[in-house]
């Protein structure tokens, strides 16, 4: 399978693309990052250097990830997503007469999207956090916390509202177990079973 760039996209130098990816218009990719095979990158998309794509991850229009994202395998980026890496960002030193460096420095904070997860349109992720496994985070949501796997979150800032399955149906809500309560869970649209205890969710027969 070959590599697809539409011809308005720039892609610098040492970029890695993995073979069938398809790269949409005016999309700009900085050097030394990698972005794995199968990929979709919509069309407006800023991706810094240095950041790591598995495969088959599709990034919607107009998403900006910056240096110290890795996104693994599976990802979906809907549409006007926002990474950040910096909590204090300043333009300029504290005298207001040298601006600063954009280089990565020990500001410079990382951020993980695991795989399967699914981030809706028009987020804001933080950083110094990691999106965990199958994690679906709602349209809208302000991520400043690390989000468990499949757990479903949403809000200014995101809170985990309940669990959802790999296929992305919700499985339940968390106000309507009791703490401490062990559910036994199977999704109503692909059957694949789950134990959830104190909002901890777990995979009982995961796919082989």
């Amino acid at each position: 399978m070959s590599v697809r760039i539409h011809p308005t996209a720039l892609v610098e130098d040492n970029v890695i693309l993995g073979a069938g990816t398809s790269i949409w218009d005016n999309v700009h990719i900085r050097h030394s990052s990698t972005i794995g095979t199968e990929c979709i990158i919509g069309e407006k998309t800023y991706i810094a250097y240095g950041v790591q794509i598995g495969n088959r991850v599709k990034i919607n229009a107009m998403v900006y990830i910056c240096n110290a994202v890795t996104i693994e395998d599976g990802v979906m980026i809907s549409a006007g997503t926002i990474f950040t890496n910096d909590r204090f960002p300043r333009a300029t030193t504290p005298d207001l007469k040298q601006l600063r460096s954009s280089d990565p420095d020990e500001h410079t904070l990382p951020t993980l999207v695991k795989a399967g997860a699914t981030i809706g349109a028009g987020c804001t992720i933080g950083n110094d956090l990691s999106i965990g496994r199958f994690a679906m985070i709602g349209m809208g949501s302000l991520v400043t916390k690390s989000i468990p796997d499949f757990h479903l979150a949403i809000g200014h800032p995101a809170k985990s509202v309940g669990a959802v399955c790999r296929c992305g149906q919700l499985l339940v809500r968390f106000t309507d177990p009791a703490q401490g309560e062990t559910l036994k869970i199977q999704c109503s649209t692909c059957e694949l079973h789950y134990e959830v205890h104190n909002e901890i969710v777990t995979e009982l027969d995961p796919p082989q």
